[in-house]
């Protein structure tokens, strides 16, 4: 069961490192919401959708933010946001591009397609760090944030 007070945050992230890191960075910053992860696209649909291995909301709780890269296989980032921001039960999860991707056109795209942020990951851990502390502290501190859906 989720704590509503400390909602789950959900990263589709390919690279196991990058997995492992984020994750340290997290425990670093005190951060005390639940953080799973997703290997590419299609799983982050899957999980949202309570499909296949995610079948049931018991396995798949909603998160309250999704993180996610833009460079995944079977399915990208921005096809994945596009398909998230159409679907009236996910659109309301704020979901941050958390990518390596500086390139303009990935950032227009983005926010076109409604990401509600974007932010290139720092490959520098202490820079790492200090950007997901200031996501927490924006996005669970900051802001109010909708339901979480059912």
């Amino acid at each position: 069961m989720i704590d509503l007070n400390h909602p789950l945050i959900l990263m589709a992230e390919d690279d196991a490192d990058d997995q492992l890191l984020v994750q340290e960075a997290f425990a670093e910053c005190g951060v005390r919401e639940q953080l799973r992860f997703v290997a590419d696209g299609e799983e982050l649909l899957d999980y949202l959708l309570r499909r296949g291995a995610y079948a049931g909301s018991a396995v798949a709780p909603r998160p309250g933010l999704i993180l996610l890269d833009l460079n995944m296989p079977r399915k990208g980032g921005l096809e994945v946001l596009c398909e998230i921001k159409a679907d009236a039960a996910l659109k309301l999860i704020p979901t941050v591009i958390l990518t390596t991707s500086k390139a303009e056109e990935d950032i227009v795209k983005s926010y076109g397609m409604h990401a509600n942020c974007y932010v290139c990951k720092p490959v520098e851990f202490e820079k790492l760090a200090e950007v997901v502390r200031t996501i927490h502290e924006f996005w669970f501190s900051v802001v109010t944030l909708p339901p979480l859906p059912k």
